[in-house]
């Protein structure tokens, strides 16, 4: 692939980092509507009772402007505040140390993802950036890629790979299987959040990820 348009996600999938390691270049979409049920505030994560789902809450149009949930107006992803009432920042903390403690590598990485969940972030788009800057400095990729400035229904001469935000949706992505911590009680459990595979492989998850097919 040699451009791709993508969106930030919330320590997204492993098929979305074989998206941007695969790319010569990438567009991150800036100027979207928000939509509910998407790797934009979502990621999911191996625990001891198999695939765990782990939500930020966000704060909906109608509780910053008082307008009627049925007035049918879209909120931009890069508008849409979090909403910090909720311990959930606590909470995920809580889960990936009870999920990857044990793993070989939580504690090589948990002094640079702890700020993440120890520092508040109004904004879910900037939170998901500083998602990204820690998977790039962790895997030390080196990403050329830009912030879209207008929404681009049919975009030409880029491949448009922002269908896989969208947690519910079906897609040939098949990757070789890596340890992970609970395979012995579960099996093992694909394309989960990239910290799963940065968690339990460390430094090779980039030789990993380069040595993945992607086909969408």
């Amino acid at each position: 692939m040699k451009e791709i348009l993508i969106h930030p996600a919330y320590f997204g999938p492993v098929s979305q980092f074989v998206a941007l390691v695969k790319a010569d270049k990438v567009f991150f979409e800036n100027e979207d509507n928000y939509q509910k049920q998407t790797y934009r505030n979502r990621m999911y994560i191996y625990d001891s009772n198999g695939k765990l789902l782990l939500n930020i809450p966000i704060k909906h149009r109608s509780a910053l402007t008082g307008e009627p949930k049925e007035a049918g107006k879209h909120q931009l992803y890069k508008e849409v505040k979090i909403e910090n009432d909720f311990e959930w920042q606590k909470q995920h903390w809580r889960a990936l140390k009870a999920s990857y403690q044990t793993s070989p590598f939580f504690e090589f990485y948990e002094d640079e993802i702890h700020p993440l969940y120890h520092k508040k972030f109004d904004y879910l788009l900037d939170f998901n950036y500083a998602c990204l800057e820690f998977v790039t400095e962790a895997l030390q990729l080196d990403l050329d890629f830009q912030k879209t400035s207008e929404y681009i229904l049919h975009p030409e001469d880029v491949k448009d790979l922002r269908p896989l935000i969208n947690s519910k949706r079906k897609f040939k992505f098949e990757h070789e299987e890596y340890t992970q911590v609970f395979q012995d009680k579960h099996g093992f459990l694909p394309n989960l959040s990239i910290l799963d595979l940065i968690f339990n492989e460390g430094p090779n998850s980039t030789n990993y990820i380069e040595a993945q097919e992607f086909k969408f």
